[in-house]
């Protein structure tokens, strides 16, 4: 595996979070170029789902983030193809919050989208929530600075991860 890339403040993205919170291991791996999820059918179905809903909006390109929408008073929108919610997706929308607050914006919160079971989750942004974003960037980036790869989790829970075939592969 190649060096750890350095990470600032700003280099963070969604992404990141969204792997901290799935898997370390992925994170680890993520941030050192390995990107098997360009092979994975549940990925490009999860594009598919990206692009034929909520046509209208526009993504708003953070650099090292890319936010599905924000609508006006700053609510930041997140659109996921999963039927079930979970913590990764509102950590992503909440670091989102916290890159939009650095550089000015009076955000609001945020609203995770599930089409496929037509259900949204609210995800509020105050001061717990902005605590809880920089403790998840912090934790983000001693991850990616490990010497080592975090260990993998049990197999049950890789079900349907793209990076399976690394981990668990004989």
């Amino acid at each position: 595996m190649s060096e750890p890339p350095e990470t600032g403040a700003s280099e963070i993205g969604g992404v990141h979070i969204k792997y901290l919170h799935h898997c370390p291991r992925q994170l680890w791996l993520y941030a050192r170029g390995y990107r098997p999820e360009q092979r994975s059918d549940l990925v490009a179905f999860g594009e598919v789902v990206d692009d034929t809903t909520f046509t209208r909006r526009r993504d708003v390109d953070l650099g090292e983030a890319k936010i599905d929408w924000v609508t006006t008073g700053a609510v930041v929108h997140e659109t996921k193809s999963s039927r079930a919610p979970s913590e990764a997706h509102a950590a992503q929308v909440r670091h989102y919050c916290l890159l939009l607050e650095r550089r000015g914006v009076a955000v609001r919160g945020g609203i995770v989208h599930y089409p496929l079971v037509r259900r949204t989750i609210d995800v509020p942004w105050d001061k717990d929530a902005r605590a809880q974003a920089e403790l998840d960037e912090a934790r983000a980036r001693e991850v990616i600075a490990a010497d080592t790869t975090p260990a993998r989790l049990p197999r049950a829970r890789c079900r349907g991860c793209s990076y399976l075939d690394y981990c668990w592969g004989d």
